[in-house]
């Protein structure tokens, strides 16, 4: 691998094998070309050197070995990332359990666990978002654990395109994973929504907040970490509860969770509703009706999800169907996509980078599509 200099890499060139970060991080495959774009985000992210086994040329070449090497390792890395999250939720679950028969619980524990996440996030990102859209309906006893733990990874990823330093990362991470651990305390048939509620129980959903502030607390978590289990469900227009509160009276890491798991609640199904798929989820959030989330938050989860997640199965402009594989740290709206019925020369569904101006999507797929392309 060759080191190069980030301000002496040419614009409008192409890597003819990716551009990396480190040995795991792929900052760029072959087919994308590096714009003025492209470099100002390295260095906006204090990226000065980056490395790659190929080198810059002024044309696309099709990738070669280095780029059939990461491509045939994805399933492997697919299944490191089940591996990892089925034992980040039994974590978890344990955890939540001991909360709600008051066993205690230590903030070391959770802030090693939250380290293991962000170290798996710098290796399989894209494969444990993946994983996400493709975790199976969980029954209703498991519906905080998931909930947590897909609150937690989105979270983080956000945290890191805010580039937050690692000891705010784990603090962000710890409080998304328990953020609503005050539930473990109420009827589970309050919380699933399986059927309308009385003022007495609805009072009590109200104050799940403050018990878990109350929980964590009692367990010498940081405050920094109690806090957004009071505040999550705060809103900037100050229609939240529990206190109503606005703007910068509400923690950054609590803004954060706020987003997270609201994307992660529109995007899963519950007992009382459908959901929705990552394209309409992300663009309900973005419309941000009433301005109930922080803006800045908002930009970085699309930097980070792009508008098209992973895993959205889509259809492009030249009539071809695809699957969403990554974010494009170039532009948002044009990820990285695998594309069914076109393979190269060693027989793997082709992958590209979307743009407007040659092949782009043009919508997503419905049920009935995903389920006959999955048939083929």
């Amino acid at each position: 691998m060759k080191e190069y200099e980030v301000k002496d890499i040419p614009l409008n060139h192409f890597f003819s094998a990716p551009l990396m970060l480190d040995e795991n991080f792929i900052l760029a495959s072959p087919e994308i070309k590096i714009t003025e774009d492209f470099i100002s985000l390295l260095k906006e992210w204090d990226f000065t050197v980056v490395s790659s086994a190929g080198e810059p040329q002024g044309y696309y070449s099709g990738g070669g070995e280095e780029e059939r090497h990461f491509v045939l390792n994805d399933a492997e890395k697919v299944k490191e990332a089940e591996r990892y999250y089925a034992g980040l939720q039994q974590w978890t679950g344990a955890a939540l359990e001991k909360a709600a028969v008051k066993q205690p619980l230590r903030f070391y524990d959770a802030a090693e666990k939250i380290k293991e996440m962000i170290e798996e996030i710098g290796k399989n990102r894209r494969f444990l978002l993946q994983i996400q859209k493709n975790v199976a309906e969980v029954s209703d006893e498991d519906f905080l654990i998931s909930h947590a733990v897909k609150s937690a990874v989105i979270s983080v990823i956000i945290g890191m395109s805010m580039k937050l330093p690692a000891h705010k990362l784990i603090e962000l991470g710890v409080a998304a994973l328990l953020h609503e651990i005050g539930m473990t305390r109420l009827p589970p048939y309050i919380y699933l929504g399986k059927g309308s509620l009385k003022p007495e129980e609805q009072d009590l959903i109200y104050a799940h907040p403050k018990i878990g502030y109350e929980i964590l607390k009692m367990n010498d978590f940081p405050m920094a970490v109690c806090a957004p289990a009071l505040e999550h469900h705060e809103r900037e227009n100050g229609s939240g509860y529990p206190y109503k509160l606005r703007g910068n009276a509400i923690g950054l890491y609590s803004k954060i969770i706020a987003v997270a798991c609201s994307y992660e609640a529109i995007t899963t199904k519950r007992p009382h509703k459908k959901s929705e798929d990552g394209y309409h989820g992300m663009l309900r959030l973005l419309r941000n009706e009433g301005k109930k989330y922080d803006e800045n938050v908002l930009n970085h989860m699309l930097r980070s999800l792009s508008i098209y997640p992973i895993g959205q199965f889509v259809m492009l402009s030249n009539k071809k169907k695809a699957q969403v594989i990554d974010v494009n740290p170039d532009d948002s709206r044009n990820p990285i996509v695998q594309v069914f019925d076109e393979q190269t020369v060693d027989g793997k569904n082709r992958i590209i980078v979307t743009e407007r101006r040659s092949i782009y999507i043009t919508n997503i797929l419905t049920e009935e599509e995903i389920q006959e392309l999955q048939v083929n």
